[in-house]
């Protein structure tokens, strides 16, 4: 039989203590009703990659903000995103659905702006959008 961690009762005790902000985000939810999946663009392009090419940028993201200055422990970030995961961005696939919760804790905690997130987004549409 497999025994429990205690510090992972700690940790969750004291996650679940801190109230997640886990309410909609505008912009967010925009995506998660208006934005394609890796699996469905990856056809148009002609890219036989599972994996999609912004996935690396993710990861390193999540460890930046893991690394000295602890912006966004790692515990926390992956105990928030299982949160968010389960209640908010459940029929979002994976890695799409990570992306997301990793953008609403960036923005809950105020480390991005929603409207800077937006004008960066938007900045983006326009350049996969030029080969139309």
């Amino acid at each position: 039989m497999t025994s429990i961690n205690p510090d992972k009762i700690v940790l969750d005790e004291e996650m679940q203590a801190r109230n997640l902000d886990n309410s909609p985000i505008d912009l967010l939810e925009q995506i998660r009703q208006e934005g394609r999946c890796w699996e469905d663009l990856a056809p148009k392009w002609g890219v036989d990659n599972p994996e999609p090419p912004w996935k690396i940028w993710l990861e390193a993201t999540c460890e930046v903000l893991a690394d000295r200055n602890c912006a966004l422990p790692a515990l926390e970030r992956r105990w928030e995103e299982d949160d968010l995961s389960e209640e908010l961005y459940r029929d979002v696939p994976f890695p799409e659905r990570q992306l997301l919760a990793l953008a609403h804790l960036m923005i809950r905690r105020g480390l991005i702006d929603e409207k800077e997130l937006a004008a960066r987004t938007k900045i983006v549409e326009k350049r996969l959008h030029m080969a139309d």
